[in-house]
């Protein structure tokens, strides 16, 4: 499939914008752990996910990583481009969470685009409000919700996405997730192997009761 598959509203472009967008989108390929955006540049691009996985997340001023939100096949990352949206005030960080193949569409051209298309308008303010969305439930699991509760419903969420119930994940990388501590994390998974929940090795964790786990991040 080619990238007009992939672009939601391609068939509402006109021809000349369709034109102008082929001539410039790069399609490129990531390996797991590529960095594709960060704070030193703002303008990088739209991020449109071929197939792979994506991460975004934000760093605190300790160095300390949460993720905000996930990119999978089709999705759009508008955050990479944040030279065209002058509201967004905050740094986001890119990296490929697996081999990833994608398309990036630079911005001085999706920005034209939008300025003539009122059907690339609306999408690209869709899009942003879902993502928005996406942040705002993390604060709110943040603010009200504990790390065990948190932990669960990461550990079950990976499940689905992975489609097993043994995640390759070291305690660092969920720690990275959920803006929290190594060690914390460690005494939390722990207390899930103890209380039947999870089974723990080195750089993975078994979910044993995925009901249970289920449960307790609700």
């Amino acid at each position: 499939m080619d990238f007009s598959q992939y672009f939601p509203i391609w068939s509402k472009l006109t021809d000349d914008q369709r034109q102008r967008i082929t001539q410039r989108v790069m399609r490129r390929e990531v390996k797991k752990g590529a960095l594709l955006h960060d704070s030193s540049n703002e303008c990088t691009g739209l991020l449109l996910v071929r197939m792979g996985q994506l991460r975004a997340y934000i760093l605190s001023d300790e160095g300390r990583e949460i993720t905000i939100y996930r990119l999978f096949d089709r999705d759009m990352c508008l955050f990479s481009a944040s030279c065209i949206m002058r509201s967004i005030q905050f740094d986001i960080t890119v990296e490929a969470e697996k081999d990833t193949e994608l398309w990036l569409i630079p911005p001085d051209v999706y920005q034209a685009i939008m300025n003539e298309s009122a059907a690339v308008a609306n999408y690209t303010n869709e899009v942003m409000a879902s993502r928005f969305s996406e942040v705002m439930w993390l604060v709110e699991q943040i603010m009200w919700k504990s790390l065990d509760k948190r932990l669960a419903s990461f550990l079950a969420e990976e499940s689905a996405i992975e489609g097993s119930m043994t995640l390759k994940l070291t305690h660092e990388t969920i720690a990275k997730h959920l803006g929290s501590h190594r060690e914390v994390v460690t005494r939390m998974l722990r207390y899930f192997q103890n209380e039947g929940l999870v089974k723990v090795s080195r750089g993975s964790v078994e979910i044993l009761d995925m009901d249970a786990l289920e449960r307790l991040g609700e």
